[in-house]
């Protein structure tokens, strides 16, 4: 599976180291031409209400604008019933065979590069 994935609840850094170790993994993956990345952030269960699941989304949103990444889908709606999904697996058949897939796991997010 051509996938890159990162854990950014790893050591639980703050936004700010969370939202630089985000971008250095975006330009890594995309430098090695991978197709697909899963970002593993958490969804707050710490007591800290989400702030990295949040930012990351709203990060990605911004690169979407930009046309750095094409799709991202979060965790929740990682599922064949979700439109922006079905294109992913489109482009990239093996997230299909992700553990995640079809699990509505909060805690992470999926993205097309």
């Amino acid at each position: 599976m051509n996938l890159y994935q990162i854990n950014l609840e790893d050591g639980m850094p703050s936004v700010e180291n969370a939202r630089l170790k985000l971008d250095q993994a975006l330009r890594t993956a995309k430098a090695r031409r991978y197709t697909a990345m899963k970002i593993i952030h958490g969804y707050g269960s710490s007591g800290k209400g989400g702030a990295i699941k949040r930012d990351v989304q709203s990060y990605l949103a911004g690169k979407k604008r930009q046309n750095i990444v094409r799709e991202f889908v979060k965790g929740e709606d990682f599922t064949p019933f979700n439109a922006a999904c079905r294109t992913m697996i489109d482009q990239c058949p093996d997230l299909s065979h992700d553990i995640d897939y079809s699990r509505g796991n909060d805690g992470i997010t999926m993205v097309l590069l």
